[in-house]
């Protein structure tokens, strides 16, 4: 099964390209020198090629055999996967997994959809799981879950090395169940513990709110995007379309708390704003290939010179989202208010090693137009404005009120 590369979906912060083809592994006493794939090509496995010198694997192979309390509990096989994933975590890569039968069986269901849960986007920061945004109006955004809360149980499952998607398995779930979760908070003491009642997971898209000055007249334009679902481009031009008649020329595009979605939409609504072939983002795939460039297809209906546009952003606004904030923002489109992004931005593929084991490998990642890498530095914004818990309480949204003050005061 594979995704569009045209279409492709970010799933919390990378996009995962889906490729299946079979391949036969090794067991130490039929160590093979080839191994065929489904489609007829041969893969050489003979170590000394590949600058790796084996005899210290096997040796410690047997001494764990031999003398492991449990190694009459533990099979071959077992090993194997064991070594894989000690392969795929020497890249010092969160993204990079080796799934074992049963675990591959469960991202393969959670990459199909599920549209039952408590409605949060998760992802990984300083290798913990960390909720990028809850879902507006969902049962985690009512719960009062924030952005940056990192997960450390599961329904008292330690959660600390856990990845991504055995998260999801667990906190996933029929409408009407519950599941517990402990975060910790950064600035809180001690650990937060949510009873969370799972519900179906409505995903809003897109809010518009016209602004008045203080003569009663349009003012500012708020387009508040929630999500870069299929619809989204559709939604986003239709609120374009609105602004053009609001009788105003200000455009505040509000990405706070939007975790990203397909990366077709994201440029897309970059096209609305750039000349074409104007750079959106930069699929960078190190020395192995050259870059891939997203450009503009040329929409470009807003003339910087007429229109005058603000972006905010957060820690929740992350892949898709800081794709379309670094483009504005680095082609000159816009300035950038909030706070830094989340940062999340690599490209993966999800490869099947057999019909019941897959790697996911992350081989690229994305570039802004003038090279910030999105997944190491997150996107920073032009004017830093924090929300305090006093804001969250009093109802102020001082970052939105930031927006208004730039964007008012230009001429």
């Amino acid at each position: 099964m594979k995704i569009s590369n045209k279409s492709s979906l970010i799933i919390s912060g990378v996009i995962i390209l889906v490729f299946g083809f079979g391949v036969g592994w090794f067991s130490k006493p039929a160590y093979k020198t080839g191994v065929q794939l489904a489609n007829g090509s041969v893969v050489d496995t003979d170590a000394s090629k590949r600058g790796a010198d084996m005899e210290y694997f096997w040796k410690a192979w047997d001494l764990l055999k031999e003398k492991h309390v449990n190694a009459a509990s533990t099979t071959a096989q077992v090993m194997v996967y064991g070594a894989i994933k000690g392969i795929a975590s020497s890249f010092g890569d969160d993204y990079t997994q080796f799934f074992p039968p049963v675990e591959s069986k469960a991202f393969n269901d959670d990459i199909s959809g599920s549209i039952e849960g408590v409605g949060m986007e998760l992802g990984i920061k300083d290798s913990l799981i960390t909720v990028i945004a809850p879902i507006k109006d969902s049962p985690a955004d009512k719960a009062g879950v924030k952005t940056g809360d990192k997960i450390i149980k599961i329904n008292g499952k330690e959660a600390d090395k856990m990845a991504v998607e055995d998260a999801v398995k667990l906190i996933r779930g029929a409408k009407g169940t519950e599941v517990t979760i402990t975060f910790v908070r950064e600035g809180t003491i001690g650990t937060i513990e949510k009873k969370i009642m799972r519900d179906v997971i409505n995903i809003p898209t897109i809010k518009t709110d016209l602004k008045k000055g203080t003569g009663g007249s349009a003012d500012v334009f708020v387009i508040q995007l929630y999500s870069f679902n299929a619809q989204s481009p559709t939604l986003f031009r239709g609120a374009l379309r609105e602004f053009l008649n609001s009788g105003t020329n200000k455009l505040v595009i509000d990405l706070r708390g939007n975790p990203g979605g397909y990366l077709e939409a994201a440029t897309d609504m970059a096209s609305f704003f750039l000349p074409s072939g104007k750079t959106i983002v930069s699929e960078d795939y190190g020395a192995k290939k050259s870059a891939d460039e997203y450009k503009s297809k040329g929409y470009d209906i807003f003339d910087k010179s007429k229109y005058d546009i603000v972006v905010l952003i957060d820690g929740g606004s992350a892949s898709a989202s800081e794709i379309l904030a670094g483009a504005l923002s680095e082609q000159g489109v816009a300035k950038l208010v909030g706070t830094k992004s989340f940062g999340k931005g690599s490209v993966q593929e999800l490869v099947n090693l057999a019909s019941d084991t897959s790697l996911k490998i992350t081989i690229a990642k994305w570039l802004t137009p003038k090279g910030h890498n999105i997944s190491k530095e997150g996107i920073t914004p032009d004017y830093i404005v924090p929300i305090t818990q006093d804001d969250i309480t009093k109802k102020k949204d001082p970052q939105l009120d930031k927006a208004l003050e730039i964007i008012r005061k230009t001429k």
